[in-house]
């Protein structure tokens, strides 16, 4: 039996084109659970919100997180709820601008 596709959202679609203006850090979580290594990371390297954590948790699985001035989601919440972001709304009326540096550890 064929399996039928999923339907994507537009507004996760949204959400997710407008998180690429963000600056972006990948990270190992090491021993530490991801979302605890992804607080660390950021207390450590003094990040300013807006950033998207990428905290890699073993070779297959990579966790993604959103550093926000109100602290720390799930990207995928974030992509959905974007609107919620007053930070990521600066970004969201100018659609054609570059991306920011990405940084990566």
């Amino acid at each position: 039996m064929a399996r039928r596709r999923k339907r994507k959202s537009r507004r996760r679609q949204e959400g997710r084109r407008i998180l690429e203006h963000v600056p972006q850090f990948s990270i190992e979580s090491g021993e530490d659970k991801p979302v605890t290594a992804a607080r660390k990371f950021i207390q450590a390297e003094g990040i300013l919100p807006p950033a998207l954590l990428l905290v890699k948790r073993n070779e297959h699985t990579t966790d993604r997180y959103f550093w926000a001035e109100k602290g720390l989601f799930g990207a995928q919440y974030v992509e959905e709820n974007h609107f919620l972001f007053p930070s990521l709304r600066l970004l969201e009326g100018s659609p054609n601008q570059e991306p920011l540096a990405v940084a990566s550890r």
